[in-house]
């Protein structure tokens, strides 16, 4: 499979290469040549989670890595469920929760490890490899816990201080070893943007094999498109439209690649919360972003999504028009709260960017048609705030159980990048 640089077309490179480097130059993204389209859908959703996936992914690399390979590291890395759960007589909600660190990012994170792992066995490559990210809430905790205890390979993870739940914080900020962590006086956009510029420093990149397990990543992206088969699969009927929280725009690419691929979904709706810049985008064509605010719905936070351009990229590429295919839906505060509240009527808990996916899609679908909301996190991970919300206990699961009362082990820095890799040279 090949990729290319979408800042950079003459820049080409093999799917090893580009999971390992990240990041092409000039801070380009990898973008697939092209994905593979399934014609027999059905015979493929009939099929079960890990043995489609591991089909799905073995027909996009062909040769570059055994199917035996690909099936046993699809098989390790999702080794949990996935659940569709009915809310109406139109509404469905896949809970994306039941990984190890209770969010989607497991996803991700997990089938990035397996894949990094095969391909450094055979790498002559003898730099020590250091994998530099940032997250809004979850994909810290997905990362470290899929990475960590890893021979010979350190973490950093950048964070914005204060801005996530503490037991978001807790989950992956209590581990120690071959994780460290920085909470950054600064928003996402800040950390996104220094792990960049970490990624494109010559003396770093020279001492290191350095990488990156954002969404940045295309792995990542790639691994999150396999769940959204497993929606229709087991929703059983027409799928109008699917409603994805978004925030750096991973998820919502990973979509789009399914639907490319052919599954049959009409319409995807970008939700986000009063962090607009899509939304706004969509409706007036102009790319306007605001200062980020801080929400409920922090993994949210972001208004200079990454991923923008690779959603873009699979428009041109198929001479499609975006508007046709994607809505841009904005939840405030005020209303996310009230869907919160609303589907705890209806007999379901939820944490606020779930909510804010139920609400897009139930003010976007017709009377008619059914349509799937993704569930990306836990809501014990929000305690605190969905109990004020909702009021009700939230009992909370082992998982964060075990590491609530232990001591966050993070330094805090400036938002300045001389800070940071003075900080890096001394602990990786």
């Amino acid at each position: 499979m090949q990729f290319y640089n979408i800042k950079d077309e003459n820049e080409q490179v093999t799917f090893s290469d580009a999971i390992t480097k990240g990041i092409g130059t000039a801070g380009g993204l990898y973008f697939p040549h092209s994905l593979p389209h399934f014609d027999d859908m059905q015979a493929l959703l009939n099929k079960d989670f890990v043995t489609r996936s591991a089909h799905i992914v073995s027909t996009m690399l062909g040769d570059e890595m055994p199917t035996g390979v690909i099936g046993r590291c699809i098989k390790s890395a999702f080794n949990f469920p996935i659940q569709l759960k009915q809310i109406s007589d139109t509404i469905f909600a896949l809970e994306l929760f039941h990984g190890p660190t209770l969010a989607f990012k497991d996803f991700g994170a997990r089938f990035m490890a397996q894949m990094l792992a095969e391909i450094n066995k055979n790498s002559t490559n003898q730099k020590p490899i250091r994998i530099i990210t940032a997250t809004s809430g979850d994909t810290g905790a997905a990362v470290a816990h899929s990475f960590y205890g890893v021979p010979n390979l350190e973490v950093a993870i950048l964070y914005p201080y204060q801005r996530i739940s503490d037991l978001q914080e807790k989950m992956f900020c209590t581990m120690g070893g071959n994780i460290h962590t920085f909470a950054v006086k600064g928003d996402f956009d800040a950390c996104q943007a220094l792990v960049k510029q970490c990624l494109q420093d010559k003396d770093l990149t020279n001492r290191y094999r350095l990488n990156s397990a954002n969404s940045i990543n295309i792995s990542r992206v790639l691994a999150q498109s396999l769940y959204y088969f497993e929606a229709v699969a087991q929703m059983g009927r027409e799928c109008h439209a699917i409603s994805v929280p978004s925030g750096n725009f991973g998820n919502l690419t990973a979509g789009l690649f399914a639907r490319q691929m052919g599954l049959p979904v009409q319409s995807f709706i970008a939700a986000t919360n009063t962090n607009d810049t899509v939304p706004r985008y969509l409706e007036s064509g102009n790319w306007a972003p605001n200062d980020t605010i801080a929400t409920l719905s922090n993994a949210m936070d972001v208004s200079q999504p990454n991923n923008w351009p690779r959603v873009e990229e699979i428009f041109a590429r198929n001479n499609e028009n975006l508007h046709d295919v994607v809505r841009g839906v904005s939840v405030f505060e005020a209303e996310t709260k009230h869907a919160m509240r609303e589907l705890k009527d209806l007999g379901y808990l939820a944490d606020p960017h779930s909510a804010i996916a139920y609400k897009a899609l139930k003010d976007t679908l017709k009377p008619s048609e059914s349509g799937v909301f993704l569930c990306t996190a836990h809501p014990a991970k929000f305690k605190q705030s969905v109990e004020d919300i909702v009021g009700i206990d939230v009992p909370l699961p082992s998982e964060i159980a075990a590491v609530a009362d232990k001591p966050v082990l993070s330094a805090v820095i400036e938002n300045d990048f001389e800070v940071l890799k003075t900080n890096l040279l001394a602990c990786l």
